[in-house]
């Protein structure tokens, strides 16, 4: 698995993470938990460690930490959670939730989630990483429309992590956020790399280029998300999936090579092009 460095501290980190949205959000069936213990076990298996979740994403955190716990599960994952509510005693109260949901006595990352309430919620984030509960903070959101606050919010103050939306059909970040966090060293994940599934619609019916062998390249899922994890500031894309045949095919993205800036325009211009 590809590593990027976490600009704060140097640490690896796989390239390839995953989400949770919807995909983790189940009963508590053998038929829905079998997948997902499946998608951890591929998960583990390759390498990653970067799962993200939130109170806002229904059971998925109750649900991961009952997996991650289980007997033979590898729970040396990187976990990423989030605050989403307003006012400091409720933001308490919800990552002390989140914590015991994930069964974790620390979290790797803590986020707030889509800019909630942020300036009371960061104070909290920093007595806990001051604390050991947090190792990293973090802002998030999934929308280009609200680039201009999440830009106004990176220059305001210090952060480990930015969560925002970005993949080869939706390039906004690259004008001013990526070349930003970059500058401020702030480590980058990539949420909805896939668009929710709006790009393999795009592509449906078009074969890959013939030089997408030269990335190591067999899936659109693998072509996607090189592109987003081959841009110089981005540390993690994080693609949600439940469905074993989709994780191993986006683990693979994770390895082989990578595009350079010339590929990567290349890239984008075919996609354009379907």
């Amino acid at each position: 698995m590809i590593d990027k460095r976490i600009p704060r501290s140097g640490e690896a980190l796989p390239a390839i993470g995953m989400g949770s949205y919807a995909t983790f959000d189940v009963g508590t069936s053998a038929a829905e938990r079998a997948p997902l213990r499946e998608v951890l076990g591929l998960f583990s298996q390759a390498g990653a460690k970067l799962i993200d979740t939130s109170p806002m994403y229904g059971r998925s955190e109750t649900v991961l930490g009952e997996l991650l716990s289980e007997p033979g599960a590898d729970a040396r994952v990187f976990m990423a959670t989030k605050v989403w509510t307003d006012g400091r005693q409720a933001g308490i109260e919800q990552i002390g939730r989140s914590m015991a949901l994930l069964k974790v006595a620390a979290l790797d990352l803590l986020q707030i989630h889509n800019l909630r309430d942020w300036q009371v919620h960061r104070e909290t984030l920093l007595e806990l990483k001051d604390q050991g509960k947090a190792r990293y903070i973090g802002i998030t959101h999934y929308a280009v429309s609200a680039y201009r606050d999440l830009e106004r919010v990176i220059r305001a103050a210090e952060w480990d992590f930015v969560q925002l939306n970005h993949s080869i059909g939706t390039r906004a970040a690259e004008d001013r956020l990526l070349p930003l966090c970059a500058d401020r060293g702030i480590a980058v994940l990539a949420n909805r790399p896939f668009e929710d599934g709006a790009l393999f619609a795009r592509v449906r019916g078009h074969a890959l280029p013939a030089w997408a062998s030269d990335l190591d390249c067999s899936s659109w899922a693998q072509y996607f998300l090189k592109y987003v994890i081959s841009h110089p500031a981005m540390t993690c894309a994080i693609p949600a999936s439940g469905n074993p045949a989709h994780m191993a095919d986006n683990l693979a993205a994770g390895r082989g090579r990578l595009p350079d800036a010339a590929l990567r325009a290349r890239m984008a211009r075919y996609f354009d092009s379907l």
